[in-house]
């Protein structure tokens, strides 16, 4: 498949000045698009990711990719397509999801790879919530040597509510070496009732608290998280676990998962500091 089978620019007015749409073709007949604004070439580019089945328009994202943008950055803001051609709008816990973990990587290292041929030598990734991890996966992987820096925002692991997570990865594994692809309805994040294929499934029940933080100690890039202390998302043992790891992080006083109201500010602050530590390669 071609690097870039479906590729164009338009001018969106007035909804964001300086804003195009950018669409390419993930997989054949899946086409995704980003949301694009240009700043200043002295700075690297941002990759901001939204969170679990939500889309760029997502109120933390958009707030965040404004102020970088009037910071003068380039961001691109994607919407992963989640197996849904052009799709533009949050996705129900009740539909049958054919995306996976795998998937969501994919599409990330594309739109890496785009962000990169506009002339953007230094990618700074930026995610909030499963966003967060879904990059932490990409980075896991073989990430584009473009990427220069990561900024985890209320990062999370992949939850699976009260079923024995060791217990459902096993029946899982199970089926799929039977090869007994029928829909199963597990939780995951925040769905009490998520369908999906073993295999869809298992790819993301696999980032469990452990797998997480084993994977931020190998980050390849610099990095920075941005927790927020009454974010009850996960409990406050996992930002003592995340202290453990030593990745360095910020702690937001009274700052929730979204990091609204007045702490959309500070996330804004932190990033912004973070960014500056990134300084793009010499030009050849």
């Amino acid at each position: 498949m071609h690097a870039y089978l479906l590729c164009f620019l338009i001018m969106v007015f007035p909804t964001v000045a300086h804003a195009m749409l950018v669409q390419q073709e993930m997989r054949p007949g899946i086409p995704a698009s980003a949301e694009y604004r240009v700043g200043k070439r002295d700075r690297p580019a941002v990759l901001l990711l939204h969170g679990f089945l939500q889309t760029r328009e997502f109120s933390t994202v958009n707030t965040l990719a404004a102020g970088l943008h009037d910071a003068g950055y380039t961001v691109l803001s994607p919407t992963l397509s989640l197996n849904i051609p052009n799709r533009t709008q949050s996705l129900a816990c009740e539909a049958v999801h054919r995306h996976s973990m795998d998937d969501d990587v994919a599409e990330i290292g594309r739109w890496t790879t785009w962000l990169k041929s506009r002339g953007h030598p230094a990618i700074v990734l930026l995610g909030h919530s499963f966003g967060s991890l879904q990059l932490l996966a990409y980075l896991s992987g073989k990430p584009d040597a473009a990427v220069k820096g990561y900024i985890g925002t209320s990062l999370i692991e992949a939850q699976t509510g009260t079923t024995a997570r060791p217990q459902l990865i096993a029946d899982l594994n199970s089926r799929i070496l039977k090869k007994q692809h029928e829909l199963v309805t597990h939780s995951l994040s925040f769905c009490r009732k998520y369908t999906s294929t073993p295999e869809d499934l298992l790819s993301y029940l696999r980032w469990d608290q452990a797998y997480v933080l084993a994977s931020l100690k190998r980050l390849p890039v610099r990095s920075k998280l941005v927790m927020g202390d009454s974010d009850e998302t996960l409990g406050g043992g996992w930002i003592k676990a995340l202290q453990h790891v030593q990745t360095p992080m910020v702690i937001v006083s009274g700052a929730n998962h979204f990091m609204d109201g007045e702490h959309e500010f500070d996330l804004l602050e932190h990033t912004l500091k973070h960014l500056e530590t990134i300084k793009l390669p010499p030009s050849r």
